[in-house]
């Protein structure tokens, strides 16, 4: 696979990448490259998940070194109780491997990394510190607006957040932080900042939020916005009935927005069809190879909301099956993380 090529796989279905001219230039400087990823283990994983899995997956088969951190500590920041720490973080790496699997990613090259394991270092705190001293409240209030709970009485924990955040580049040898568009501002704020301490700028790549089935963003503290990793295929279902999906209608659609960023990312690589059954009478089975073919008719009302969410149905109840078989025999596991 050539630069090009790698390129392309690299920017498919990104919302921004800063910037392009330091991502084209690691691929030519750099044999194999390493990105990060970090999720905080605070709510339950759910089906948006596989937006960044997928993204992960693309990394790997563009010939770099993948790190999931699994952030235990930031998930203390962000308000998880310090005493279910250590059971989410069993529980995450329980559940992350069979995603992979899922979709089929090679993960020769890729490596998980728990958050304490390295932040408790005191190196890391002594940076903390270090970047205390140059860092506003504004600026660290700013930078975790989007991605730290906010309250009226904030706590200082949600301003330590992105400070870690952004030693974490340099402290998991990365050359490249990739997270979702609501993880701009820390990204940016990591560009800012770590050069103040003598450490190098990373590429950072972002890519777009799935909407939730309500709407609105997909939140693993809103079970009604979300369908769980673990829900059974009627549950699955059930939500998706209930799904905001109108009729002709793209913005803030979730359903149409797991088929862009999922189904159909997969269904291209695989070179399958996305099929939506229906009797003959209302026209018959129709299928899709690629997502704007399906978007146009949805606009233009020649798929009826309901046929589509029966499609959309089975096949996440597909990528689902490894992963409920991965977690049968281990309930109390989950049961522990979220009691």
């Amino acid at each position: 696979m050539d630069i090009k090529e790698r390129l392309k796989l690299l920017t498919r279905n990104t919302s921004e990448i800063i910037t392009l001219k330091e991502l084209e230039e690691l691929l030519k400087t750099k044999k194999r490259p390493t990105v990060y990823i970090g999720i905080s283990i605070t709510g339950k994983p759910h089906i948006a998940y596989f937006t960044w899995v997928i993204k992960l997956a693309d990394f790997l088969k563009a010939g770099f070194k993948v790190k999931l951190l699994l952030a235990d500590l930031h998930g203390a920041l962000d308000n998880t109780p310090w005493d279910l720490l250590e059971k989410r973080y069993a529980y995450y790496t329980k559940v992350i491997i069979p995603m992979f699997e899922s979709i089929g990613a090679d993960i020769q090259n890729f490596e998980i990394v728990k958050g304490s394991d390295f932040q408790v270092d005191g190196k890391f705190f002594y940076d903390v510190l270090r970047m205390a001293t140059l860092a506003s409240i504004h600026d660290v209030k700013k930078a975790g607006s989007e991605v730290v709970k906010q309250s009226d009485n904030p706590k200082l924990s949600g301003l330590i957040y992105p400070i870690m955040q952004s030693l974490d580049e340099e402290y998991l040898e990365v050359d490249a932080q990739y997270g979702g568009l609501d993880q701009r501002k820390i990204l940016m704020f990591a560009r800012e900042y770590l050069p103040k301490l003598g450490y190098k700028r990373r590429v950072e790549l972002m890519t777009p939020i799935i909407p939730g089935l309500i709407g609105e963003k997909m939140s693993a503290s809103d079970p009604n916005s979300k369908i769980d990793l673990l829900d059974s295929e009627i549950i699955v279902m059930e939500k998706l009935n209930k799904a905001f999906c109108p009729e002709g209608v793209v913005e803030k659609n979730g359903v149409l927005s797991f088929l862009k960023y999922v189904i159909m990312v997969l269904k291209e690589d695989r070179k399958k069809e996305f099929v939506i059954e229906r009797p003959k009478k209302y026209g018959g089975n129709v299928s899709y190879t690629r997502y704007e073919d399906l978007e146009k008719d949805f606009i233009a009302k020649k798929i009826h909301p309901q046929d589509l969410k029966v499609a959309l149905a089975k096949e996440i109840n597909v990528l689902l099956a490894p992963i409920r078989k991965a977690m049968q025999g281990k309930e109390k596991i989950v049961a522990e993380a979220y009691p």
